[in-house]
């Protein structure tokens, strides 16, 4: 075989362990307070990025989400 063949096959089988029905993609690790969390949402309040109803929904799931 060919150098360039042999290239070839080790990508080949490289690349073939990558895809797996068992990956499992987890969300990141975000290490936010509750305190923070709570300053975001007053400010997007602020700027009318959030009804107070979306407003006062969210305070209510940071707030629980502690407990």
């Amino acid at each position: 075989m060919t150098r360039i063949a042999l290239c070839a096959i080790a990508v080949v089988a490289l690349l073939s362990g990558c895809s797996s029905a068992r990956t499992e993609v987890l969300p990141p690790t975000v290490s936010v307070s509750i305190g923070q969390q709570l300053i975001d949402l007053k400010k997007a309040k602020d700027a009318g990025a959030l009804s107070d109803k979306e407003y006062q929904a969210q305070v209510k799931r940071v707030i629980d989400s502690v407990r």
